[in-house]
């Protein structure tokens, strides 16, 4: 997985700070500096949405799980107007139908393209001058 200069120099720093020299050794580990597992993820994210909770009260946070950090994800990819094959592949997807949720979901994206298509179909007003005020008598005068 290609990483962008910034997130190689955070890396970078990182192993530096932790000493991390050895390729087989993990990244990120837990307390007993054994690899860190799917349940110490969603324990460190819990961890902190309690924090966050207390700090900020009025912030309704429901369920943070890890899949909602790769879920946002994929849909900042989509509103990026990333290819889906790029994104199937970021996300390890077998299949592009499974990235596919991803497009469905993103209802802005539809209305944009949408509204992209109607303009080269849909032909330009005649009322598109009139104001708004002259435009709601003549819509009166018309029932």
């Amino acid at each position: 997985m290609p990483l962008m200069p910034d997130t190689g120099a955070l890396i970078e720093k990182y192993t530096s700070n932790y000493g991390i020299t050895v390729p087989d050794q993990y990244l990120f580990v837990n307390k007993m500096k054994q690899k860190l597992t799917r349940s110490g993820v969603e324990y460190v994210i819990s961890k902190y949405v309690a924090k966050a909770q207390v700090s900020h009260p009025e912030i309704a946070i429901l369920n943070v799980t890890p899949h909602i950090f790769r879920h946002s994800k994929a849909m900042h990819l989509v509103q990026a107007n990333v290819n889906l094959i790029y994104i199937r592949d970021f996300l390890g997807h077998e299949s592009v139908k499974t990235t596919e949720i991803y497009a469905k979901a993103d209802s802005a994206a539809k209305r944009e393209a949408l509204e992209k298509a109607s303009e080269k179909i849909i032909p330009e007003s005649r009322y598109k001058d009139k104001k708004r005020e002259e435009l709601l008598d003549w819509l009166k005068e018309m029932i």
